[in-house]
C-alpha cells in the first residue's frame, strides 16, 4: 500500500472548493488543467485512487508537516498524541501539551489537528456519496464497491474517535458539504462524536475484507474495524457508564481472527517488521522521490508529505524544542528485569527507544521516517478486553489471563522469570483494574494511547488526575479539571461558527 499511496490523487476533492471561485467572472472562461469531478469516477480504478486519497490525509496527523506556516515547525501534531499523559515528558516548560496552562484556542497545532480531522472527514464523505450514487457498470470487481464504502467509513470513524478523545464536542458532518447552509453546523454533546465513530466502525466491519494481498497490505480490514469498534465501545462505557457497551466490546473483540502477539515485542516498532501478525492497523508511512515534509497532503500540492516523524524521540532538528523522554514514573513502573523496559527506554537517561531503535537510515530529510505508526495492535486489544470483562462483571480469572498473555510474551523474550504472571485466584476488582492500568502504561508507553486512557478513567472516577499524577520533568505544569480534559475549540472555528460553544475554561 505504501507504493499505492504515492499514486493517490486529490483531484476528486478539488470540487469541494470550486464554490470559492464561482463568483469571479474572470474564472468562468478558464479551462481545467485536468479531469474534473463531472468526468471522474468513471472507472473503479478512479474510485480506488479516491479512497487512497482519504488514507493519505492521515499523513497530516503523524508527519513533520505544518499546515499553518505562521505556527512554525512546531505545528507538527505528534506532540498531541505523545505528550499529554504520565508516560512521556520533556525539558520544555513551555510545551502546551504537557504544561497545560499555556493551552489556548489560538494554538496552531490545535487548529491543525482540528482542521486535519475535518479534511479527512470531507474526503471520506465524498467517497461515500460517490459510491452510493455510482452508475451501474462502473464497478466490475465483485464486492469492491462495498469495500471502498467500508474503507471510507472506517477512516471517518478514526477522525470522530480522535475528535471525541481530544475535544469531546465538535460538529458532526456525515454528508458532503455542498452549500452555505452547511457552513455553521452545531456542536455535539456527550458521546455523540463517539457514537458516530461506533456506527461507522460497525458498518465498516460488515463491508471490509478479512485481508489484502501484499500490494495492498495496510489497508483497513474487518479486524481493524472490529478492534476500533471494541475500543470505542469501552471508551463510551467509561464516559457514559453504559455497562452494555462492555459486553458489546467483548463481542467485537471476539470477532477478530487470525492475529496473535508476535514473539518479539520490538517487532511492533521496526520499519522492517511492519504490518505483522500483531498489527490491526498502521499508518503506512511512505518515501516519495519528491516527498516534501513541509507540505500537507492536500488537494493543491503536487507532492506533499507521506513520511512520518519520530524526531521527537531521536532528537533530530527540533529547532530549539525539547526531545521527549520517559517519565520517572514510567521507568519505575517497569520491573528492571522486564525485557520491554530497555526496548522502550534507556534507563540511564530515560531517552525513548521505541520506533527509533530499529528505524531505517535517514531518507534525506531528517524529519522523514518510513517506520509506520501503529494505531492499534493486538496487545492493546487483549488489555482492553481484560478491562471489558472485569467491568461487565465477568470472570476475574479470565480477565487476569488476558493480562498474563501480554506479560508472558514479554517474559519469553528473556531468560528470566520477569515479568511474572499475576495470580488468577485474585478476585478484588480494584486490584485487577490497577493491574490493567499499569500493564497498559508499560506495554503501550510512548505509543499515543496513554492520554485517551487517562481521560476516560478520570471520567469514570477510577483515577483522579492532578499535577503530581503526570510525573513531569517541568515545574510549570498547571493541570486543571475539568478544563484540561479537552483541548480548546480553535479560534478558526469559534470565529466563523456561532453554533459551536467553546470548551469549559478556555
Amino acid at each position: 500500500m505504501k507504493k499505492l499511496l504515492l499514486k493517490s490523487i486529490s483531484i476528486v476533492f478539488f470540487a469541494s472548493f470550486l464554490y470559492i471561485y464561482s463568483c469571479k467572472k474572470s474564472k468562468l472562461d478558464l479551462l481545467p488543467h485536468g479531469p474534473t469531478e463531472l468526468v471522474y469516477f468513471s472507472t473503479e480504478s478512479e474510485f480506488t485512487k479516491a479512497v487512497l486519497g482519504v488514507y493519505a490525509k492521515l499523513t497530516d496527523f503523524y508527519g513533520w508537516v505544518t499546515v499553518d506556516y505562521a505556527a512554525g515547525p512546531g505545528a507538527t501534531l505528534m506532540p498531541i498524541f505523545l505528550l499529554p499523559g504520565d508516560d512521556i515528558t520533556t525539558n520544555n516548560s513551555n510545551e502546551e501539551f504537557e504544561q497545560f496552562g499555556s493551552l489556548q484556542a489560538s494554538s496552531g497545532r490545535v487548529n491543525n489537528f482540528y482542521t486535519t480531522a475535518y479534511q479527512l472527514i470531507a474526503r471520506a464523505n465524498v467517497v461515500l456519496e460517490k459510491t452510493a450514487t455510482v452508475t451501474d457498470g462502473v464497478y466490475t470487481t465483485p464486492g469492491l464497491k462495498d469495500i471502498h464504502t467500508g474503507e471510507a467509513l472506517f477512516l471517518r470513524g478514526i477522525s470522530y474517535y480522535y475528535l471525541w478523545n481530544y475535544f469531546e464536542t465538535a460538529p458532526l458532518n456525515i454528508t458532503r458539504v455542498t452549500g452555505t447552509d452547511q457552513f455553521t453546523p452545531p456542536g455535539t454533546t456527550g458521546t455523540q462524536l463517539l457514537d458516530q465513530a461506533i456506527d461507522d466502525f460497525t458498518k465498516a466491519a460488515t463491508l471490509l475484507p478479512s485481508s489484502w494481498d501484499d500490494a495492498n497490505k495496510g489497508r483497513a480490514t474487518k479486524n481493524a474495524a472490529f478492534g476500533f469498534l471494541g475500543k470505542s465501545l469501552i471508551f463510551r462505557a467509561s464516559a457514559a457508564g453504559t455497562s452494555e457497551d462492555y459486553t458489546a466490546a467483548i463481542v467485537a473483540f471476539n470477532s477478530i481472527s487470525g492475529v496473535a502477539l508476535v514473539p518479539k515485542f520490538d517487532d511492533n516498532f521496526s520499519f522492517d517488521t511492519e504490518n505483522n501478525l500483531e498489527s490491526l492497523f498502521e499508518y503506512q508511512a511512505s518515501e516519495s522521490p519528491g516527498n516534501n515534509i513541509w507540505l500537507p497532503n492536500d488537494f493543491d500540492n503536487a507532492i506533499g508529505n507521506l513520511s512520518i516523524s519520530w524526531n521527537y524521540y531521536n532528537d533530530l532538528e527540533l529547532y530549539g524544542t525539547s526531545r521527549f523522554y520517559a517519565t520517572t514514573k514510567l521507568l519505575n513502573s517497569f520491573d528492571p528485569a522486564d525485557p520491554r523496559r530497555d526496548l522502550t527506554l534507556d534507563p540511564s537517561d530515560r531517552i525513548i527507544n521505541k520506533y527509533v531503535l530499529r528505524d531505517k537510515a535517514s531518507l534525506g530529510w531528517q524529519h522523514a521516517s518510513v517506520n509506520n505508526y501503529r494505531l492499534l495492535r493486538f496487545a492493546d486489544v487483549l488489555l482492553l478486553k481484560a478491562e471489558a470483562v472485569i467491568q461487565s462483571g465477568g470472570s476475574t480469572a479470565e480477565s487476569i489471563g488476558l493480562i498474563n498473555q501480554v506479560r508472558t510474551r514479554a517474559r519469553n523474550m528473556g531468560a528470566g522469570t520477569d515479568p511474572a504472571n499475576h495470580s488468577t485466584t485474585e478476585t478484588d476488582k480494584t486490584i485487577i483494574m490497577n493491574w490493567i492500568m499499569n500493564e497498559r502504561l508499560i506495554e503501550l508507553a510512548g505509543e499515543g494511547q496513554r492520554w485517551p486512557d487517562l481521560r476516560r478513567w478520570q471520567m469514570q472516577g477510577i483515577i483522579n488526575l492532578d499535577n503530581a499524577y503526570f510525573s513531569s520533568n517541568t515545574s510549570t505544569m498547571s493541570f486543571q479539571l475539568p478544563k484540561h480534559l479537552n483541548l480548546p475549540i480553535p479560534n478558526s472555528e469559534i470565529d466563523v461558527n456561532p453554533n459551536v460553544t467553546q470548551n469549559v475554561g478556555y
